[in-house]
């Protein structure tokens, strides 16, 4: 049996991951909008990542005999003007997010839950790729963005990024 805690906490997860696909779809919009169809790929596989998360948590609380709870998932906020908004809004945005596993672990590990924890040690290491990720985008357009064949070829590049399902199994 879970911590109620520890439940209260994965279940709002599960809607705090939904909400970043919404903020990803949002920042692939603006990127399509600009004509960036490799940022705007990028962020398509983001979204897509983020609801298999979402996905993760829920199935892990009906492995746990647990009712989920869906909540509204709000609308993203972030104001979009320059090409590097959404890169740092989404390095603010994974921070984000590893302080909410963060703090699931420490409740998991406060209740004696090594289930949960042995679960989350699969978010934490994700949430270092997500955050190196982010960083090494910004990098790049800090670097190339504002030369057009840099812009272009970062473009490319990430136009050929394709999704790939997680590999936890639960």
């Amino acid at each position: 049996m879970l911590d109620s805690k520890v439940v209260a906490l994965l279940n709002d997860q599960v809607n705090k991951e939904f909400y970043s696909a919404y903020l990803y779809l949002d920042f692939s919009n603006f990127y399509e909008d600009k004509g960036l169809e490799g940022f705007a790929n990028w962020y398509k596989i983001q979204a897509q990542e983020e609801r298999d998360h979402a996905m993760l948590f829920y199935q892990y609380l009906h492995n746990n005999n647990v009712k989920v709870t869906l909540e509204a998932i709000g609308k993203p906020d972030q104001e979009l003007n320059s090409l590097m908004d959404p890169l740092q809004a989404g390095l603010k945005h994974e921070e984000y997010v590893t302080s909410l596993i963060n703090a699931i672990y420490a409740a998991a590990q406060e209740a004696n839950d090594y289930r949960t924890v042995q679960f989350l040690d699969w978010f934490v290491k994700e949430q270092g790729e997500e955050e190196t990720n982010a960083n090494n985008l910004i990098t790049k357009m800090e670097l190339f963005g504002s030369d057009a064949k840099g812009l272009y070829m970062l473009d490319s590049e990430l136009k050929a990024r394709v999704y790939s399902a997680p590999s936890l199994v639960l």
